[in-house]
């Protein structure tokens, strides 16, 4: 089958931003490049432990949103035709296999 992919068009040169939300209970979470994998986040990008950012790979990943609130949304700053591809979004979630994974895709 063919897998799709919830599609974010950015344009070279300006800021783009992935969304990601969650509901529940306050928790850590990661942005990667590519699909999520079974485990963390393929190549971690930026890193949360679901009040502020622990990790960021490059200063033009940002989270602008409201960690504490629940939105992790990726803003990437001058953006560039390097950065289309699939980005993984992951909400660790107590529990085996409980952690909430998206995928997007971006086209800059």
């Amino acid at each position: 089958g063919v897998t799709s992919y919830h599609r974010v068009t950015g344009v070279a040169g300006q800021s783009v931003t992935l969304p990601c939300h969650y509901n529940g209970e306050v928790t850590s979470m990661c942005w990667g490049r590519g699909a999520c994998p079974w485990l963390n986040c393929g190549t971690n990008i930026i890193w949360t432990d679901g009040y502020r950012v622990t990790y960021r790979r490059d200063g033009r990943y940002q989270l602008n949103g409201n960690i504490g609130g629940r939105d992790v949304s990726l803003t990437i700053n001058n953006a560039a035709l390097s950065d289309s591809g699939l980005y993984c979004c992951r909400i660790e979630v107590r529990g085996w296999f409980n952690d909430i994974k998206t995928t997007l895709e971006l086209k800059v």
